[in-house]
């Protein structure tokens, strides 16, 4: 006997698995630390103080090299980021951020290798979008990939 599954038994199975993920651990202390990020008013202080130094960096590229500007902000914003970056609780969300994101990966992947091997998931890494290579790596396909 030949049992099929319906749209409503996949999307009763996909609304499973999602309460599965949202029971996890790893999402549990991603919505703790994000919860965190949001009452720490030295964080909330930085990330708008990056805002605005983005902003005056988003001006500046209109021109690139040429504007006067240019060197100044393209440098203020690294330094300013590396320091929005090193905060302890921006850097622990981060952290649990990715640790989320490669869970949805990790399961977007099996589902969809379950399906075909040919389904391409976007995973946020260049060399898994692509199988490693984009096809036009030049070396005639000695690489393994199909150019």
């Amino acid at each position: 006997m030949v049992t099929a599954m319906t749209d409503v038994d996949i999307l009763q199975q996909a609304y499973s698995l999602g309460e599965l993920i949202t029971s996890s651990e790893v999402f549990h202390e991603y919505i703790e630390l994000k919860n965190a990020l949001n009452c720490d008013q030295e964080a909330q202080r930085l990330i708008s103080q990056f805002q605005v130094l983005k902003e005056k960096y988003e001006e500046v590229q209109r021109f690139g090299k040429y504007h006067p500007d240019f060197k100044q902000v393209t440098s203020d914003v690294r330094e300013f980021k590396r320091k929005v970056d090193t905060h302890p609780a921006i850097a622990e969300y981060k952290k649990a951020e990715n640790a989320l994101h490669d869970l949805l990966v990790e399961v977007s992947l099996i589902i969809a290798n379950a399906v075909s091997p040919q389904i391409k998931v976007p995973t946020g890494n260049p060399f898994f979008d692509q199988g490693g290579c984009s096809g036009g790596c030049g070396t005639g396909g000695s690489c393994g990939c199909k150019a």
